[in-house]
């Protein structure tokens, strides 16, 4: 269970970062409640994983699942750019998050 709740909180991340940029400097109320909310239930997940997952890998999964998915979110979302470096340097985050993940002690 420990894993789904990093990956859990990962996710979270990505959708309180989506909502800040909708909440437009926290002037719209639904997307600045989704920032809230999800900055918590995200933070309380990561606080369940950290129970068996090391602290250090569980922060840099979480931080980097935030990264890449927000990064990711930007170019799908808010047509931020798709230069070549740019998602050489997301593929770069990713694999470090699964070789995180592989050598991970269970």
């Amino acid at each position: 269970m420990a894993w789904f709740y990093l990956i859990l909180g990962g996710v979270l991340e990505i959708v309180w970062l989506i909502a800040m940029k909708y909440s437009q400097g926290f002037t719209k109320l639904v997307p600045t409640v989704t920032v809230v909310v999800a900055l918590i239930l995200s933070m309380w997940a990561v606080s369940l994983s950290i129970k068996t997952i090391p602290m250090g890998t569980a922060y840099a999964i979480w931080t980097g699942i935030g990264a890449a998915g927000g990064a990711l979110a930007g170019i799908i979302l808010f047509g931020e750019s798709k230069e070549l470096l740019r998602l050489g340097s997301i593929a770069l985050i990713i694999i470090g998050i699964v070789g995180l993940k592989v050598t991970a002690p269970e």
